[in-house]
């Protein structure tokens, strides 16, 4: 039997940090690959910032990531929790869940990989369809190899993913900010906007209220008003706009 005094304790440092669409945690999507359009890149931090250590990644098509729920630490970790996919009703083992609120708040994602790209003296590596907060820490990142990480006859419990019937439209101001917006930077925000709010991000609790809502997608903050079975963006503008 291993004694807890005889595990060795060390000190795990980011090699790197997300820049993401996701400014904050509302309109993340439970799981990465669910938004195509979302994008983000790692900012590789010394001493990893080696365009060597990085020789032949752009052979695979998806990474892994290991990541720090940085957010997630303050509020400390449950031995159960709630998760979304039983509407927030039941509780389960938080060891049978994805819940950010872990003893080591370490989480894992696969992303596609877009390419490595050296900018003003930082190595950063694009990805897309993600689903992690802006500023996260990266612990480590390793390629996604289909032929032992696909699993045939996997199961997965309580969590049956079933496409969402939400019909998103947008309001002719909404719309035009949106063009707008696609014009000055090259980022299709409408698709982002659509793919996210197709997920409904609203908590489980607030499913069948109509309300409006807020979330943060790049640096522009979107307004929405969530009906039964359909949302309508009422606002696109920049953070800090009346």
């Amino acid at each position: 039997m291993v004694k807890r005094e005889s595990i060795v304790e060390y000190k795990v440092e980011p090699i790197g940090l997300i820049h993401s669409c996701y400014r904050e945690k509302f309109g993340i999507p439970r799981q990465p690959g669910l938004v195509k359009s979302a994008q983000g890149a790692i900012e590789v931090l010394p001493p990893c910032d080696r365009e060597e250590m990085f020789k032949e990644l752009d052979s695979f098509s998806h990474i892994w990531l290991q990541f720090l729920f940085h957010e997630a630490v303050s509020d400390g970790w449950r031995p159960t929790v709630r998760p979304p996919w039983l509407g927030g009703q039941k509780r389960v083992g938080l060891f049978a869940s994805r819940s950010p609120h872990r003893p080591n708040f370490l989480g894992l994602s696969v992303v596609r990989y877009r390419g490595l790209r050296k900018e003003k003296g930082k190595l950063f590596l694009d990805i897309s369809e993600l689903d992690l907060l802006d500023g996260t820490p990266i612990l480590d990142i390793k390629p996604y190899v289909p032929y032992s990480d696909r699993l045939e006859g996997a199961t997965s419990g309580f969590v049956q993913f079933a496409e969402k019937q939400v019909v998103v439209t947008f309001a002719s101001e909404a719309e035009s900010a949106c063009q707008q917006y696609q014009k000055i930077s090259g980022r299709d925000l409408k698709t982002l906007i659509r793919e996210v709010l197709e997920q409904d991000p609203r908590p489980a609790s607030q499913r069948h209220k109509q309300r409006e809502y807020g979330m943060l997608l790049w640096e522009m903050n979107v307004r929405w008003l969530a009906e039964e079975n359909s949302f309508t963006v009422l606002s696109v503008q920049e953070e800090g706009r009346d």
